[in-house]
């Protein structure tokens, strides 16, 4: 039980890599605050953990509203692992996006980090422990036609990720991202469909990857038995940006 007695807030969590991630530390003994805006997948996921004897809670939250992120954080209350796995990835060339799909990303997937983490920080700060972890893509780091949005917001996050790690190491607290690759979650399935298959067979284990094995790695970084990371971004992308 690697997490026992912990509590870990994780956005995100309905579906693919956040309800994996759940339902894992759950597993693990970590009481788990599952957040997101799908209130009957979230409680889906919530009873899941709970018939196998897990803990776990749901709070709805849109994390493009700032207030809401505000009741989430409040919601959560002590926190000792907060998982930024939310996201949205509007797909098509640039010339095509728009302003509202723009601003819409950045909410979700920078503000909402930066924010959420602004407040509960101060916390982890002052009991001189915690773990956050940020869920980004291999797409920032490197150029993938048709998600220019979508990997600059994740790039940004993977900034964030080494600079909240300088601020707050001297307090102990351990600030580390996962950067998946392909991954069959329901959200990329429904959005590139066959592609994300093709693009699994760039890799160089030739496969696209399950949530849960994401999941294992964000469970790394959330346990002691990566006590001296901080500040690190693990590829779990079969190879494709190492290769």
């Amino acid at each position: 039980m690697e997490l026992k007695n912990k509590i870990a807030l994780i956005t995100g969590a309905t579906s693919g890599i956040g309800a994996a991630t759940a339902k894992l530390f759950a597993a693990e003994g970590a009481e788990v605050v599952v957040a997101g805006r799908n209130a009957a997948a979230g409680q889906k996921v919530v009873e899941g953990i709970t018939r196998d004897q897990g803990r776990a809670r749901f709070v709805l939250a849109d994390l493009a509203d700032l207030a809401a992120l505000r009741r989430l954080a409040d919601a959560a209350g002590t926190v000792d692992i907060l998982v930024h796995n939310a996201a949205v990835f509007p797909m098509g060339p640039s010339i095509d996006q728009n302003p509202t799909a723009f601003d819409e990303a950045l909410a979700i997937n920078v503000r909402a980090p930066f924010f959420l983490t602004a407040a509960l920080a101060p916390q982890m700060l002052a009991r001189k422990s915690g773990s956050i972890i940020n869920v980004t893509t291999m797409a920032a780091e490197m150029g993938l036609p048709g998600l220019s949005i979508y990997s600059a917001t994740k790039a940004a996050l993977g900034s964030l990720t080494r600079t909240w790690a300088a601020e707050f190491a001297p307090a102990g607290v351990r600030v580390n991202s996962v950067s998946p690759g392909p991954t069959r979650t329901e959200k990329v399935m429904a959005t590139m469909g066959d592609a994300v298959e093709q693009l699994g067979r760039t890799t160089p284990l030739g496969r696209t990857a399950s949530p849960e094995e994401i999941a294992q790695v964000i469970l790394f970084l959330a346990s002691d038995r990566s006590s001296y990371v901080t500040g690190a971004s693990i590829a779990a992308d079969g190879g494709r940006t190492a290769i």
